[in-house]
């Protein structure tokens, strides 16, 4: 499939990979989605485990984890997505751009909308080590919370799904419907307090140290040029 692949900002960021290894997020500290997701939408992870983070990452979950418990007892984090191979990252952008074709009824040779969309949620799969899919740095994690029974908060929208409500502040100015924005809020301050940031545009996914944290942090620090610590784990 062929499209034009939008250029983000982050991915100007230059890297220099600390060479951190994969470790597996416990999951007896976390409620991890099982199987995971796009395993079950038919994605080949190979021998590769979705549930891993880079070393530094994970410690910095740990935190976030704690700062939850001391913040609402009962309530955990449920992981949903986190180290994602270029070859899953690719599988997905088809399977999500198929999806929306057969669900409207479209022509592929008039879908240039159709990536962008795609584009909106999904990174560009590349293969090119300096622009590597955030999640395939090990440095970046989807996330939402679940209560003392396990069963998931609603946040007022799901994960990758493609509407305007995944973005971050959709519900900062609707009065009736605050608990979704509240939610988040909580979700956006324990990951905060540990050291990650949120995409732009994706109210569940957080990252350190990769491109896109790195540009984050640029523009927040501009006294300080901070390159990216993780790259793509697999070149």
């Amino acid at each position: 499939m062929i499209s034009k692949q939008p250029i983000k900002p982050y991915l100007s960021i230059p890297i220099a990979d600390c060479g951190e290894p994969l470790i597996p997020i416990p999951p007896e500290l976390f409620v991890l989605e099982n199987p995971p997701p796009y395993l079950q939408l038919g994605a080949d992870y190979g021998d590769e485990n979705p549930y891993c983070l880079r070393e530094g990452v994970l410690s910095a979950l740990l935190e976030a984890r704690n700062h939850l418990n001391l913040a609402i007892v009962g309530w955990k984090l449920k992981i949903f997505d986190a180290y994602r191979p270029v070859d899953v990252q690719q599988y997905m952008v088809d399977y999500t751009f198929r999806e929306i074709i057969e669900q409207r009824g479209i022509s592929t040779e008039d879908s240039e909308d159709i990536w962008q969309e795609v584009y909106k949620i999904w990174a560009v799969p590349s293969n090119n080590p300096k622009t590597p899919p955030p999640h395939s740095t090990g440095a970046a994690v989807d996330l939402t919370l679940v209560d003392s029974h396990n069963e998931e908060i609603d946040m007022g929208g799901q994960i990758d799904e493609l509407s305007d409500r995944s973005e971050p502040d959709y519900y900062r100015d609707r009065p009736d419907q605050q608990e979704y924005q509240i939610r988040r809020e909580i979700l956006l301050d324990i990951m905060t307090k540990a050291g990650f940031r949120r995409h732009p545009g994706e109210w569940w996914h957080f990252s350190l140290g990769d491109q896109m944290w790195t540009w984050q942090y640029n523009l927040e620090i501009p006294s300080q040029t901070s390159i990216a610590r993780y790259g793509r784990v697999r070149i």
